[in-house]
């Protein structure tokens, strides 16, 4: 828009008393849509003008239009094509083109050829020496705008589309109220200093647009790996699993190690695998019968085990540390449900939760990670329970290739790691651990001799690099994470059913 374009509306209104956005536009050389433009800021200013929406219909040829004018009408251009010893009417069809029929047919009606039928086959000739291309003059003066047609002839040539009408909206401009040929600058703000001053009221405020959309706020983003466990989580609600409270990431070694039947000179609790507290050190609270029995478990042993034959420290049990896996969690809950009160019933559990090693840090390896964990307690439950439950969870996740291998963990006998084939590598991989937790860990807690507990757990981290195509781990997590890979990745949406 011309800087001054605004100015030079109200000078020309200062003159007349009404005009045209239309007429300005051609007066001042511009497009109709600056001029418009510039009657909105006018308008933002208060009442200084007053506009009235006018509508225009215009005339207009259209492509076909045109050509009639540059080569002449349909019918004109069939008449041209007719010699004086007359021609076939197919003959005719094809050299007079694509309009060829409709000319053809006025040039009839017009009676400016007839059909021949004395002869064999029957010839179109000439009717009249010369004619007159109404049509063609017609559209000439439409193009020029000195055309008057009559409603009849509009009607037919629009239906013939050689015109189009044409809607123009515009605006008849007149003095307002509060005219004036100078724009006042509008107040955006009203501050303190306007109204302890009184100067407010002696100024215009631009009024707000409350239909305004105002600038897009920023937003969070879920991680992939939140959206990934959002997946898990709806996988295990669905197979009817209630979810572990897990937000203690501090634990003693009693409950991460010792109530997991795993001995106090196991290399995992040695400082260079696991993250040990300093304050607070150690602690206090624990069951005491039931540390009692975890004692003799380790160090007697019991229920037809031998245990570990040591001397189980109870000031080693005492430390704190990062939970080195939620089964710690685990432990906590089967404690819980073989204590409640009206005795045992059966359960399923899953948890979900970040996990603390003392790792050394490369592009598969991170000091934390995330753990997903489920387990079941049931009366009789075997190893075949295990595999088909396994099964039916791994083709949740759309995982229907499963091989198992004999494993061995300190809780739990028989221990099975679980490999799925994957057809992108080509090749089996390793996705998770599982197995039955041994006797040693579940009657010291209190539960009958007859209930069983099947366990599996895998990383989440692993699925998910798998599933956003990251390679290395620390483009996933950790401080040299790009927040646009998070703001930008995409749903997460697993294949099960």
């Amino acid at each position: 828009m011309h800087p001054d374009l605004t100015e030079r509306i109200l000078l020309h209104l200062e003159s007349v008393d009404k005009v045209d956005t239309l007429d300005l536009a051609t007066q001042f050389n511009v497009d109709h849509q600056k001029v418009v433009g510039a009657l909105k800021s006018i308008q933002a200013h208060g009442d200084l003008v007053n506009a009235e929406t006018v509508t225009h219909k215009t005339l207009g040829l259209t492509d076909e239009g045109q050509s009639v004018v540059e080569k002449g009408s349909h019918e004109a251009t069939v008449y041209g094509l007719v010699p004086a010893e007359g021609i076939p009417q197919a003959v005719l069809m094809v050299n007079g083109g694509p309009n060829a029929k409709v000319g053809f047919s006025k040039a009839m009606s017009h009676g400016w050829i007839l059909v021949d039928k004395s002869v064999q086959p029957p010839l179109i000739k000439r009717k009249v020496d010369q004619i007159v291309d109404t049509v063609r003059e017609q559209l000439v003066l439409v193009a020029s705008g000195k055309s008057q047609l009559s409603a009849k002839d509009v009607a037919d040539f629009k239906k013939r589309k050689l015109l189009q009408e044409t809607t123009t909206k515009s605006f008849v401009l007149s003095k307002g109220p509060e005219f004036s040929t100078t724009l006042t600058k509008l107040e955006t703000d009203l501050t303190v200093d306007m109204l302890t001053s009184g100067l407010w009221e002696q100024l215009k405020f631009k009024s707000y647009n409350f239909d305004a959309l105002g600038a897009t706020p920023t937003r969070g983003h879920l991680h992939p790996l939140l959206k990934m466990r959002s997946e898990f989580r709806q996988i295990f609600l669905e197979m009817g699993f209630s979810e572990m409270p897990t937000n203690n990431y501090v634990e003693s070694s009693f409950w991460n190690f010792d109530a997991l039947f795993q001995p106090q000179q196991h290399p995992a609790r040695d400082a260079h695998d696991t993250f040990f507290i300093n304050h607070p050190a150690q602690s206090y609270k624990f069951p005491h019968e039931y540390l009692q029995r975890v004692k003799a478990i380790h160090s007697k042993g019991g229920y037809g085990s031998l245990g570990y034959g040591y001397n189980w420290k109870l000031d080693e049990a005492q430390k704190n540390l990062l939970r080195t896996h939620t089964t710690a969690v685990s432990a906590r809950m089967l404690f819980k449900l073989a204590n409640q009160p009206g005795g045992f019933t059966p359960a399923k559990y899953f948890s979900i939760d970040k996990v603390f090693r003392n790792e050394t840090l490369d592009a598969t390896h991170l000091a934390e990670f995330h753990q997903v964990e489920g387990v079941i307690a049931d009366v009789g439950l075997t190893l075949g329970d295990l595999i088909g439950t396994l099964y039916e969870f791994f083709r949740k996740l759309g995982i229907t290739q499963l091989e198992f291998k004999p494993a061995y963990n300190p809780y739990t006998e028989p221990s099975m790691e679980i490999f799925c084939y994957h057809p992108g590598l080509r090749r089996w991989i390793e996705v998770g651990n599982s197995g039955i937790f041994r006797p040693e860990m579940l009657l010291p807690m209190g539960l009958p001799e007859n209930v069983n507990v099947i366990a599996w757990g895998l990383s989440l981290e692993r699925p998910t690099m798998i599933m956003y195509g990251i390679n290395n781990i620390r483009d996933l997590v950790g401080p040299k994470v790009d927040l646009k890979m998070v703001e930008d990745g995409p749903i997460c949406r697993l294949d099960y059913i």
